[in-house]
């Protein structure tokens, strides 16, 4: 970059040498009045002047250009273990205790606690219903157990019966017909009361069964229903399954069931009340961390995985850390609702060497090492300027700048390629035509985004 030595100013003279000299003077004022007549009818040129000698320029080099691309990013963790509430049933449950974003757990630790209240009752309930089959069976057996007497006893009672009519048959020769005919009747009747017997036995023995095997069923599902009772009561208590950041997830039932893109909803707290299977926190395992990051779809042909990466974390100010390209999206998306139509590609990073002071949610500043460019044409990035849509420079041409079109090959965060100017050619670093009117703008596509990644 040269800029122009500015002449001294000339030291004042005395009155009676201004008079001598005012003819020349005045000569000389109107020879400039018509220089600047004529230098302002050329279109895209601009007088230096006094003012002009001060416009910094630089000149246009031939070598190589490193392709960085300047973006910031995101720590994010790699693992993370969402805890949901218990799927019971019953309706609603409500959290009773919360952990807070960001603390930080073991695996076992207690993050999330709903009122067990209900399922409290629900033991008891199981518990009562529990010992009430018990005693259902209890009786059942009594009563089998006197059933089965009564049967054993009305059975001896009845083959004694038939034993008897038998020995009465055996007698029928030394009887009338009459009475014979009466013991034949007697022996049937007591031979059929018999079969009816034993038939009502089996029944009341199956009966039996059938009455002991429902009480039994019922102490069964009973035991079971306690069982889950107790699972559930458990299952209020929700712990971290590993070692890590607690991180309390938004709230979806507080819009009451209405919900649309962009809306912002609270945080889950103590005293909510929660629907059974929702996501109420997630743990994440700080132990395995990675960079989350876009980049703008001008840089993208520049990136692939592998490359090398610089990180400069906020919270670990005067530190840098390094890493490499884990994974670049192929396909890029915008942000519909953050104002931003830039389409945008998703881009991670893997820290060689993890720091354990990292936590999620960590703003970082990335500056990636692309490919290098040799043997080409930059300049400084300040040289280069948009007009009706199109680059262009101002090309020293003895004492005014002319405008130049160009084509811009790469451009990184401080310098740009170009086409269509020769090595050496000075040009400015300031928009001549808007010198003293301001800051000067610079081409608006090639200012580099905020948060999108630029080269």
């Amino acid at each position: 970059m040269r800029k122009t030595r500015v002449q001294p100013r000339p030291i004042a003279e005395n009155p009676e040498s201004k008079m001598r000299r005012s003819g020349k003077f005045g000569l000389r004022l109107a020879f400039a009045a018509l220089v600047l007549a004529g230098s302002s009818a050329r279109p895209g040129l601009a007088q230096l002047g006094e003012a002009a000698e001060a416009i910094p320029t630089a000149r246009v080099k031939r070598g190589q250009l490193d392709l960085k691309v300047y973006t910031t990013g995101e720590m994010r963790a790699t693992r993370a273990v969402m805890l949901v509430a218990p799927p019971v049933g019953g309706g609603t449950l409500k959290i009773i205790r919360l952990l807070k974003t960001g603390t930080g757990v073991k695996a076992g630790d207690l993050v999330v606690e709903f009122d067990p209240s209900e399922q409290q009752y629900n033991l008891e309930q199981n518990r009562s219903e529990l010992l009430q089959a018990e005693q259902e069976i209890t009786k059942a057996k009594a009563d089998a157990a006197v059933q089965t007497a009564q049967d054993k006893v009305a059975l001896l009672k009845a083959k004694f019966e038939g034993r008897q009519a038998e020995l009465e048959v055996s007698k029928n020769e030394l009887v009338s017909a009459i009475d014979a005919k009466k013991n034949l009747l007697r022996l049937e009747e007591a031979r059929r009361a018999l079969a009816q017997l034993e038939q009502d036995i089996k029944s009341h023995a199956a009966s039996n069964r059938a009455t002991l095997a429902v009480a039994e069923e019922k102490r069964h599902k009973a035991r079971l229903a306690m069982q889950q009772a107790r699972q559930n009561i458990e299952n209020m208590r929700v712990r971290s399954p590993l070692k890590g950041l607690v991180e309390v997830k938004p709230n979806q039932d507080a819009a009451g069931g209405i919900f649309f893109t962009g809306m912002s909803l609270p945080d889950y707290r103590e005293g909510d009340q929660v629907s059974p299977g929702s996501f109420v926190a997630q743990v994440l395992d700080t132990a395995e961390m990675e960079i989350q990051a876009k980049v703008n779809e001008s840089d993208r042909a520049a990136l692939r995985p592998g490359q090398s990466v610089e990180v400069r974390v906020d919270a670990l100010p005067g530190q840098t850390l390094s890493g490499k390209v884990k994974t670049l999206a192929g396909m890029a998306s915008s942000e519909l609702w953050g104002g931003d139509t830039m389409r945008k590609f998703d881009i991670s990073f893997q820290l060689e060497r993890p720091d354990p002071r990292l936590r999620p949610g960590f703003t970082t500043h990335l500056i990636i090492n692309g490919d290098q460019v040799k043997n080409v044409l930059y300049l400084p990035r300040q040289a280069l300027f948009e007009k009706n849509g199109k680059p262009i420079v101002y090309v020293r041409n003895g004492d005014n700048f002319e405008e130049h079109e160009v084509k811009v090959k790469e451009i990184t965060e401080s310098s740009v390629a170009i086409a269509g100017l020769k090595e050496g050619t000075e040009v400015a670093l300031v928009n001549p035509e808007k010198r003293g009117k301001g800051p000067p703008k610079p081409a608006g596509p090639l200012v580099p985004a905020a948060a999108g990644g630029s080269r």
